[in-house]
């Protein structure tokens, strides 16, 4: 089969014929329909996000396919089947505590490092295996490639929901998306409504990209443009909400310092919760540091959240079939996997507000 492979770090991916995979017992076989090609891809391949992966490797995060073939140990999926091949990886004798990797693509810790080097490869490839567990259902029989292409844009959504249910987001509630304005800070605007959240304060620099979020989801997002002023900005914070903020979100980038994520978090009501899910640290720069006092006085549970549970897949997937998700004002643009040098590097140029990438091997 055909394969996009990192070598090294620092070179071009290239395109090349290599093995075809074989799945064992609790594994499926997939041909790829379509895969998603993430805004920082080129940081990633070029060593300055610094991922735990080990090339050579096929990169790809998550992916539509088609079965071909499953384990001994599948039950309902067969093959013709088309399934989200969901990359967040769990080690199988880990109990609650278990290792993650995401295939293709990064790992947690030395446990995740050696699960990665089983589940080693991604999607941007004609053919990928992947844990039984991991290929979820989207439909029985034929999908269009078009309809193929917009699902494969489901892994940016669903990371914000994975973190906004570990909020406990429940309906009515007004949340606020610190570093809304980016392609997964957007999409946490678009989930939280779609979980019913009365209000959205949706906060960030660029001002036209703010409003184009009030444009497409009307009234119930208020926008504050950040001044560079943490203090200032706090309390335009506070005013935009007019009620008490629930839940803080924040899917701040790893080039933003920690007194913007710090700012947002405090405008947080008593008993609110404050979930961290972006990258705010990673390339070194001051902690986060929320005050003791302020944490324990207004009782604030603040909980990091790195990718998500399992379960909450299909929750997602049912958001999105019934249409209280609409995948449809995505910008959907698509690349044969030959072109995949020109698909990172557009991803990396169109990484706004439901912008996607896609390669279709």
């Amino acid at each position: 089969m055909r394969a996009a492979v990192l070598t090294e770090f620092g070179q071009p991916l290239a395109v090349r014929e290599v093995p075809d995979p074989s799945a064992g017992g609790g594994e499926v076989l997939v041909e790829v329909m379509a895969a998603g090609v993430l805004p920082y891809s080129a940081e990633v391949f070029g060593g300055a996000r610094s991922y735990p992966l080990e090339p050579p490797v096929i990169p790809g995060v998550g992916a539509v396919a088609r079965v071909l073939r499953t384990g001994p140990d599948a039950t309902s999926l067969r093959a013709g089947d088309v399934v989200w091949c969901d990359p967040t990886v769990r080690s199988r004798d880990g109990g609650v505590l278990g290792d993650i990797t995401l295939q293709g693509w990064s790992s947690r810790g030395e446990g995740g490092l050696l699960l990665s080097r089983h589940f080693h490869d991604g999607t941007w490839a004609e053919q990928a295996v992947v844990p039984t567990e991991n290929a979820i259902l989207l439909q029985r029989g034929a999908v269009g490639a078009a309809q193929a292409a917009r699902w494969s844009g489901l892994g940016v959504p669903l990371i914000t929901f994975g973190g906004l249910d570990a909020g406990d987001l429940r309906a009515g509630e007004t949340v606020l998306v610190s570093g809304a304005t980016g392609n997964f800070g957007s999409a946490a605007v678009a989930v939280a409504l779609a979980m019913g959240a009365a209000r959205v304060i949706a906060v960030g620099r660029n001002r036209s990209v703010l409003d184009g979020l009030v444009r497409r989801f009307g009234e119930r997002v208020v926008t504050v443009a950040l001044s560079g002023d943490p203090d200032a900005d706090q309390r335009a914070m506070r005013a935009a909400a007019d009620d008490p903020i629930d839940l803080v979100f924040d899917m701040l980038p790893p080039a933003v310092g920690a007194e913007v994520a710090r700012s947002a978090a405090m405008t947080v009501r008593e008993y609110g919760r404050v979930v961290l899910m972006g990258g705010v640290g990673m390339l070194g720069g001051d902690d986060l540091a929320l005050p003791y006092p302020w944490l324990m006085r207004n009782s604030v549970t603040v909980r990091g959240q790195w990718m998500y549970r399992l379960d909450v897949v299909p929750r997602l997937l049912a958001m999105v079939r019934s249409g209280v998700l609409d995948l449809a004002g995505d910008d959907v643009t698509t690349f044969p996997l030959d072109d995949v040098a020109a698909a990172v590097a557009h991803a990396a140029a169109h990484g706004g507000p439901f912008e996607r990438t896609v390669l279709v091997p």
